[in-house]
């Protein structure tokens, strides 16, 4: 798929990941694994069988899937939910699979319980292998499918021209005041040093979250715009200290540059479901931030790409 493609599919896995729960989720689970893998079993009840704790066997690759998917996250229902799944697993469908996949629909990463869980259950089931498969897997199993299984699997048409992305100030003016609201109350920030590209270059950002950057830096003076004026000045340096201090909370759990720039998406969209538009108005945002230095790193004085980061 092309660019525009792609991130028009993106925003309509995201509206199905804020929709989607418990058997539903099941459903678009099995539908996007039958998709990509020959030999994914979508296992379904039986009568008094059940599933057998299973919700899906691959034969080749010999992994179990263990579907979670709740409206609401709750430490307790989540080890119950982990133990009997696996427990019945390892005694229903012994010489079955060598490992257990936790399958859940927290859009925000791996829940600190699961973690654990899943930390445990290595050590404690050394012959069993474990993965979880979160939101962020699921894309990236999305993205190997052609445009027309994708099409199924995500049940909407993925327009095949070209489709263009005007960002005006309507667009804008929503997240703005979102974030307004979400904004930590602080004194106006120092002045910060001008952003060169280099700085993608020393934050490692690539691929499609580099051409997201770069294509919304191009509209980012239209949030210097809506800014314009006294008053405004300072509610842009508060806006910019929230995402400061959002950016510096999501670093200490996140290593990949990819999936810091995936919160910080979340932070400008919250939960509602974007439209193409809003989407790329929420990167124009992230790219104003991202030149004012208020997230991810400027390159210390003297660096070159070719230095290399271990320098």
């Amino acid at each position: 798929m092309q660019y525009e493609q792609r991130a028009y599919a993106h925003v309509k896995f995201l509206g199905l990941m804020a929709e989607l729960y418990e058997n539903e989720f099941e459903d678009f689970f099995h539908r996007l694994m039958c998709s990509r893998y020959p030999d994914f079993l979508d296992v379904r009840t039986a009568g008094s069988l059940g599933d057998m704790s299973a919700d899906g066997l691959t034969l080749h690759s010999r992994k179990l899937y263990a579907c979670y998917a709740p409206q609401t996250v709750s430490p307790y229902k989540i080890r119950k939910k982990f133990n009997k799944d696996l427990s019945g697993a390892l005694a229903k469908r012994s010489g079955e699979f060598d490992t257990f996949v936790f399958v859940h629909n927290d859009r925000r990463g791996v829940h600190p319980e699961v973690a654990s869980l899943l930390s445990t259950a290595a050590s404690s089931t050394p012959t069993v292998g474990f993965q979880q498969m979160g939101t962020r897997r699921l894309w990236q199993e999305c993205m190997q499918l052609d445009q027309m299984t994708a099409e199924d699997v995500l049940r909407c048409e993925i327009p095949i021209k070209g489709m263009t992305f005007g960002i005006g100030m309507e667009d804008l003016e929503p997240l703005l005041k979102q974030l307004q609201e979400l904004r930590t109350e602080s004194d106006p920030l120092m002045p910060l040093p001008d952003v060169s590209n280099e700085k993608l270059d020393f934050n490692r950002i690539e691929g499609a979250d580099r051409e997201d950057l770069r294509r919304g830096r191009r509209q980012s003076h239209l949030v210097d715009a809506f800014y314009a004026g006294t008053m405004r000045e300072l509610e842009h340096d508060e806006v910019a200290e929230g995402f400061r201090l959002y950016y510096q909370q999501v670093r200490r759990d996140w290593s990949d540059p990819e999936d810091v720039l995936w919160q910080l998406k979340m932070y400008v969209l919250g939960n509602a479901q974007p439209r193409p538009k809003v989407l790329r108005a929420a990167l124009v945002v992230l790219a104003h931030f991202f030149e004012r230095c208020d997230i991810f790193e400027a390159p210390p004085a003297g660096w070159r790409p070719d230095i290399g980061l271990s320098a």
